[in-house]
């Protein structure tokens, strides 16, 4: 079991981009079902109002810092520190070029209709080999009749890309009765896959600045972007408060 830390009440696993992509694959060959969330700041802030979220995160397999607040948090709270973002989309990426070469199959939900199917034709298009088995768009009311589609395929990962905090609590729900090696919340990474959004440019990647990319690009995520100021308050007043006990 990897190291891991607590921030605000949410576990966060110590590990490497490399070292996450192994544990995915890991779980690929056991006989259970894997639930890995990616949380940012902001789903952090969630989790404190989410009762259902946060106990989604808890019971997950794996959960990465997606969010660099998230990685600057461990540097401010005592313990261990987390080595590097581990951001969602990169995280899937590198698992389709490990498993394109091999069995595995996958399951795209989520996005609006028609964008997991044309993410899922992208990425068999860009990773030679990679075998996906279906896709659906995340606008379903029968829940039941979707996770009927997943069974009767079958799919080793199942990619949920419904949003936080539904895509964990629908994961954390369905996982157990599930034929998937592995469930992932993957947000808006289908939108990115399909071409119908652009990501930040590298730079703004390594800076840890592609959350202030997003908001220049769509000034009306600014209500959603008021989150990482006062997560970032949170965790100094935590803090502060540790060191004076």
């Amino acid at each position: 079991m990897n190291d891991r830390i607590n921030i605000m009440d949410v576990p966060i696993d110590v590990v490497t981009m490399d070292e996450a992509v192994l544990k995915l694959l890991e779980f690929l060959k056991s006989e259970q079902s894997h639930a890995v969330f990616t949380p940012n700041p902001e789903i952090i802030m969630e989790a404190q109002n989410n009762k259902d979220l946060k106990q989604a995160l808890k019971r997950a397999s794996l959960v990465v810092p997606d969010g660099i607040g998230v990685v600057l948090a461990s540097k401010i709270l005592e313990g261990p520190r987390l080595p590097e973002r581990v951001a969602g989309y990169d995280l899937v990426q590198n698992l389709f070029k490990s498993a394109a070469q091999t069995d595995y199959t996958f399951y795209f939900l989520g996005g609006q209709e028609g964008v997991a199917q044309k993410a899922a034709e992208r990425m068999a298009e860009q990773y030679k080999g990679l075998k996906i088995v279906g896709s659906q768009h995340g606008y379903f009311k029968d829940e039941k009749e979707i996770i009927k589609k997943i069974q009767d395929v079958k799919p080793d990962v199942l990619l949920v890309g419904l949003g936080a905090p539904k895509q964990e609590i629908f994961i954390d729900k369905y996982k157990d009765i599930l034929p998937c090696k592995l469930c992932i919340g993957v947000g808006g990474s289908f939108d990115v896959m399909a071409g119908k959004v652009k990501r930040a440019p590298v730079i703004f990647q390594k800076l840890g600045l592609e959350w202030f990319y997003r908001l220049i690009s769509q000034p009306s995520r600014i209500k959603r972007m008021i989150r990482l100021p006062i997560f970032m308050w949170n965790i100094v007043r935590i803090s502060a408060y540790n060191k004076k006990k």
